[in-house]
């Protein structure tokens, strides 16, 4: 991670010109950054990065020599560094985004957009601030992680669970649902992003996890086996009790922070808190944080994907201001933290 108190270096891969420039331009206009280098494919990428060490990279996805996620499969293996993938594929093919993200990039930001919209390149520079205050791990080597076992004999105790995540949270969703079994409580989720990743997601995790995943749509029933994905766009997801109730959407005002909101989906199980877990995982800002200090007070359970393996301890660090975290847990177990609390206790046999 870069200090505060210099210019985040950043190196930019495109193999287009125009947009190198556009993009050095862009960065160069801001005081927090500082663009030490460029490539126009990933093998000159690789010699620019060790003769610079970047705190930061921009990656597009459709380049000569190598693909830009093939780039970025082997640098979060082997070098893992910040990374906002800028390209025109990551909005028209949001598989290539979800991928992207999956594979450790911090960001996604629309090329085309970013040449025409003045708005989307502030965000841009947002996005690499953010990743510039990411905390990037190495990737296992393919094949991915082995999938654990999915624990025996689940019975479930009625509570369900709600979950609100950003920066970095399609890869900690990936690795805390590989634990659920087929019969996992009823699970609805808030992930800042737009619609059309959204359901990209959910159709990539309803491919690889046990429990059926799909976007949440308005009247929905939240049921065992069943993982849903607020669907962004124009509406947040809420949840109408009694647990274990069913989804609805509502429209957002056009000037919302963040579509889908965690606020407007932990507000909403309030009613049926002591029925709840509700989990918090890595983002920027505090969204959501201020409703899960109201649930933990009404009962529910509350955990929180702990500092160190959060991308960004942004929401999971404004949760744990508020008092509204039960427990911190270590991403490689939350999936099985969150079972336990779902989970009904053994039966005793008698003499036991």
């Amino acid at each position: 991670m870069y200090e505060p108190d210099r210019p985040c270096n950043v190196v930019i891969v495109d193999d287009s010109r125009t947009i190198r420039a556009l993009l050095r331009a862009t960065i160069d206009g801001d005081p927090r950054f500082s663009v030490i280098g460029e490539a126009g494919d990933p093998y000159e990428a690789r010699e620019v990065i060790k003769r610079t060490n970047p705190d930061i990279i921009t990656l597009d996805v459709e380049m000569p020599r190598m693909n830009g996620l093939v780039f970025l499969e082997h640098l979060m293996r082997l070098r893992p560094m910040p990374v906002v993938m800028v390209s025109s594929r990551t909005r028209e093919h949001s598989v290539d985004a979800v991928r992207a993200l999956s594979l450790g990039a911090v960001d996604c930001v629309d090329r085309a957009r970013l040449q025409s919209d003045p708005l989307q390149r502030t965000r841009f520079l947002e996005a690499l601030f953010s990743a510039a205050n990411a905390t990037v791990t190495p990737r296992p080597a393919a094949p991915a992680r082995p999938r654990p076992e999915a624990p025996a004999g689940f019975r479930w105790n009625g509570r369900i669970v709600v979950i609100g995540s950003s920066t970095g949270g399609v890869d900690a969703l990936e690795r805390i649902f590989t634990h659920f079994p087929e019969t996992a409580p009823p699970t609805i989720v808030a992930q800042h992003m737009p619609g059309p990743f959204l359901a990209s997601f959910a159709a990539r995790l309803d491919e690889h996890m046990r429990p059926k995943v799909c976007l949440a749509t308005d009247g929905a029933r939240m049921e065992q086996g069943k993982i849903l994905i607020a669907p962004g766009g124009d509406y947040h997801a809420e949840l109408a009790g009694p647990a274990p109730g069913r989804t609805g959407l509502v429209r957002g005002d056009g000037n919302d922070l963040y579509v889908p909101s965690v606020e407007v989906l932990f507000k909403s199980a309030v009613p049926m808190a002591a029925s709840v877990v509700a989990v918090m995982l890595t983002g920027m800002g505090r969204d959501g944080a201020e409703s899960m200090a109201e649930l933990r007070s009404l009962g529910a359970r509350t955990l929180a994907q702990s500092g160190e393996t959060s991308v960004v301890d942004g929401m999971p660090r404004a949760a744990r201001a508020l008092g509204a975290v039960e427990e911190s847990v270590p991403l490689d177990r939350l999936g099985e933290a969150i079972l336990a609390l779902c989970a009904k206790r053994p039966v005793r046999e008698p003499g036991a």
